[in-house]
């Protein structure tokens, strides 16, 4: 898929905050951990999905010109953060579970470790990403159990929030044993 415009997917606060420790000159590093506290439905488990997509999105996030100017049009952010903006590249680490894997409430999904200029930018993207793919995987999950064997088909872009979300979604079903994994088994030629 076409790579997507994601460096402005962000809470408008967080844009604020990482120009605030910029200007401050607060740039320690920090920790932060992507997790969940309860599973909604009472499912007893979750399942991780969207890490390929959250690695792309931040090896790929960067500012052009165009991004620089809106937010300079805010009047709200320092020359000097624009500029740092203009050739951002991210230098953390990050830390995750493995794609498909069952996780509960309360456990890191996904650590950050990267100076509080940085990581203050990814929240937003990162919860989209993780949010959306694990819901999908996580009902698939449960689908593919209640079908005993059964073949299960995806059709999710039918009602999908858009192309993207199609595409994604589909992804993260496969996760979880959907039909592209049972075509597979069945099949010597896809």
């Amino acid at each position: 898929m076409k790579q997507e415009k994601l460096e402005l997917i962000a809470d408008f606060y967080e844009f604020t905050m990482s120009n605030g420790y910029f200007v401050n000159k607060k740039n320690d590093i920090a920790y932060f951990d992507i997790f969940f506290r309860k599973i909604p439905d009472n499912g007893g488990y979750a399942i991780i999905a969207g890490l390929e997509q959250v690695i792309e999105a931040i090896q790929n996030l960067k500012f052009d010109k165009e991004d620089i100017e809106y937010l300079r049009s805010q009047n709200m952010f320092s020359e000097e953060y624009l500029n740092y903006l203009a050739n951002f590249k991210f230098t953390g680490d990050m830390w995750a579970i493995p794609e498909g894997t069952v996780v509960f409430p309360n456990e890191p999904l996904i650590t950050i470790k990267a100076p509080l200029v940085e990581a203050q930018l990814l929240e937003t993207l990162i919860l989209l990403i993780i949010n959306h793919q694990s819901l999908i995987a996580t009902k698939t999950s449960r689908i593919v159990n209640s079908a005993q064997g059964r073949p299960i088909m995806e059709f999710g872009a039918r009602r999908a929030h858009g192309i993207s979300s199609a595409v994604y979604g589909a992804r993260a079903a496969i996760i979880r044993w959907c039909s592209w994994n049972i075509m597979y088994i069945n099949s010597t030629k896809i």
